[in-house]
């Protein structure tokens, strides 16, 4: 499961108006996410969905996960895989820090080392994207 989202995750954006900007730590640009939550790649394609809801979902439509209200991060059988606390600060299950999303959308490894930039877009979706999708 965690393959399926990291897939979807890796290969995340949209190309659009209203559309945020994800960006690596050179600033270029990786990708776009829609305001309503759609997910694309680099070259456009839709790849997956945030849900007001909380629930992501791969292209298909199929559940891969749930982003909760408290900041819980689980996969599509409801496990644990992480927290965004409401500071930005990210955990792994176990509690462990494994970075940082900062107000002004900078992206932090656990050593304070940029990683990625995504002004404009919830910090959930984030953490989400490059703590517990794009890395494992």
């Amino acid at each position: 499961m965690k393959k399926i989202i990291f897939t979807i995750a890796f290969c995340y954006g949209f190309l659009g108006a209203y559309a945020q900007t994800m960006k690596d730590e050179h600033y270029s640009n990786t990708g776009y996410i829609k305001p309503d939550g759609t997910i694309q790649d680099s070259h456009y394609s839709t790849v997956g969905f945030f849900k007001s809801d909380g629930t992501v979902q791969d292209s298909h439509y199929s559940t891969i996960g749930f982003i909760k209200s408290d900041g819980t991060i689980q996969d599509s059988h409801y496990s644990t895989v992480g927290f965004v606390k409401s500071d930005g600060t990210v955990q792994d299950s176990h509690y462990s820090t494994v970075g940082f999303v900062k107000s002004d959308g900078t992206v932090q490894d656990s050593h304070y080392s940029a990683i990625g930039h995504a002004d404009g877009i919830k910090k959930e979706w984030v953490a989400a994207f490059y703590f517990f999708f794009r890395f494992n």
